[in-house]
């Protein structure tokens, strides 16, 4: 059972790989993190309640306006499945195109089951999932994008 750690500046998330709900989804996200694609990205959108979203290179210049907009210069195709999308679950973000996920994803931290098959889960907190509610609660402005910055430092994974 593989795991990823995402580092932050307020601790560290340790999530399970789930590759029998999202083989594909699992397999992009284990080579972004093994390229240190994530290493200094920002969670740019924290909702209290709900869930914070990381994942964008754009946020790792000052301009907020393309924050949200970036991701690995492709898309992977949606894996929706059965993995309800509870506290702890780890799902790719994309736009209206079902197909658009590449390098974003958020964690849920309240359960919001009406994203359920809509979103592609792959992956479930196992621990540090107080660090997640505590960065959803950072106070934040516009496009709820957090006034202090919640910073990816890198994600390694463990087979």
């Amino acid at each position: 059972m593989a795991e990823a750690t995402i580092e932050t500046n307020f601790g560290n998330i340790v999530f399970e790989l789930l590759p029998n709900y999202a083989p594909e989804t699992v397999r992009n996200f284990v080579k972004l993190a093994k390229s240190n694609f994530y290493d200094g990205i920002l969670f740019h959108r924290v909702i209290p309640g709900f869930m914070i979203q990381g994942g964008d290179p754009n946020t790792k210049q000052q301009d907020k306006s393309k924050w949200g907009m970036g991701g690995p210069g492709y898309t992977i195709k949606a894996e929706f499945n059965s993995k309800s999308h509870l506290r702890g679950v780890v799902s790719m973000a994309r736009t209206d195109d079902p197909n658009s996920a590449g390098s974003q994803f958020f964690i849920v931290t309240g359960d919001s089951t009406f994203l359920d098959r809509q979103y592609t889960a792959f992956g479930e907190v196992k621990s540090g999932i107080e660090v997640a509610e505590a960065i959803s609660r950072l106070p934040r402005g516009r496009n709820d994008c957090p006034n202090q910055d919640a910073k990816i430092l890198r994600i390694t994974i463990s087979e």
